[in-house]
């Protein structure tokens, strides 16, 4: 019985130094998930899906040349956006003229000349409705000169909305939200923008910002404008003697090098949608917030909000065209007739051959 009791402990003993010896199994890592009820189940860093809000030209109302500005400094003139543009995890537009007080222009007031100047006390409005970055790459930024540009840029520093475009100033920027990081740059067709027909000069941005970001965005004014160039065409575009660019192939090479999501305005009306290797562009996103100062009759009052979900990769997912048309002095207002969208598809399936999406008539994204 002894000898039994020895051999027993023995086998035990064994055991017992085994199992000290020999690791647990690793655990396995969790994946991060999001609700469907759009809350997240994990931290905003940890997320699959990104949101992004685009919108076009923002220009809220103007003291020059004569004052034109919505009552209450403006309050409700993004009522019926900004729960889009708030909820996303990056809001971005394209600021259409300057945020300053006083200064003068070399502008004269004409059939196609304009000088946008709207009070800086108006730029909160901006951070109310949850914009992160506004491109200054517009043929509007210079309307004050020197001072309006340092105006501006002074107000939206104050304000923590980022910006970029004008050439010698800020060449890119890049916005931290939630743990990602976003970088973005502006190109545009004016001599103090940096342009997007000098494709060297957009390499070598695209080429410094891409190892600093998660996600790589690409804003760009261009295109002719008015209600005659909703389409786009094939080739360089000219309108008032300027070379408005080759969009077709400044959008591709953007992809090419490294964009993630590309969107345009300037046209002053929408135009078609497109996902090229997985990347989604918006040709032109047109007038916004344009409640005074520019024609808002017909097309040119279409002032959509898109919404994509691209992967953490940036690849595109899903989208929303959010359809909204302005109202003078109010600025956009719900079109519960999705019209906007209806015109945004109808332009891509007549403009974007073999299109990997589908526009739903309501304004729905998806990919084949």
């Amino acid at each position: 019985m002894k000898s039994f009791l020895l051999v027993l402990a023995s086998v035990l003993s064994l055991n017992s130094l085994c199992s000290s010896t020999t690791p647990p199994p690793p655990a396995q890592p969790q994946r991060p998930t999001v609700s469907t009820s759009g809350k997240d189940t994990l931290p905003p860093s940890a997320k699959d899906t990104l949101t992004i809000a685009m919108t076009g030209d923002i220009m809220m109302g103007t003291t020059f040349p004569s004052t034109q500005l919505p009552p209450n400094d403006g309050r409700d003139i993004f009522s019926d956006t900004k729960d889009i543009t708030l909820r996303a995890d990056l809001a971005v537009g394209n600021l259409e003229g300057t945020l300053c007080d006083g200064g003068t222009t070399k502008k004269k007031p004409g059939p196609h000349c304009y000088a946008f100047r709207t009070p800086t006390k108006f730029g909160p409005r901006l951070t109310e409705a949850g914009y992160d970055f506004l491109s200054m790459a517009n043929n509007h930024a210079n309307d004050f000169g020197q001072f309006g540009i340092e105006q501006t840029e002074k107000t939206l520093d104050q304000l923590d909305i980022k910006y970029c475009g004008i050439e010698g100033r800020t060449h890119s920027a890049i916005v931290e939200r939630n743990g990602v990081k976003y970088g973005i740059c502006a190109f545009g067709h004016n001599s103090y923008t940096l342009k997007h027909n000098n494709l060297d000069k957009v390499k070598a941005i695209l080429d410094d910002l891409r190892p600093k970001c998660d996600v790589l965005i690409v804003s760009f004014h261009g295109g002719a404008e008015g209600r005659t160039h909703t389409h786009l065409p094939q080739g360089h575009e000219f309108f008032l003697g300027e070379d408005r660019g080759d969009l077709r192939t400044f959008t591709h090479f953007c992809i090419d090098n490294g964009a993630d999501v590309v969107y345009g305005h300037g046209p002053h009306v929408v135009r078609c949608m497109e996902v090229y290797k997985g990347r989604f562009i918006a040709y032109s996103l047109g007038n916004f917030c344009t409640p005074y100062g520019m024609n808002l009759t017909g097309v040119t009052g279409y002032a959509p909000v898109v919404e994509i979900k691209i992967l953490s990769d940036g690849s595109f997912l899903q989208g929303q065209i959010h359809s909204f048309i302005q109202q003078k002095g109010k600025g956009p207002r719900r079109d519960t007739t999705h019209s906007v969208a209806r015109e945004i598809r109808n332009l891509t399936l007549a403009d974007i051959k073999g299109s990997p999406i589908v526009i739903s008539e309501t304004g729905r994204i998806s990919l084949k």
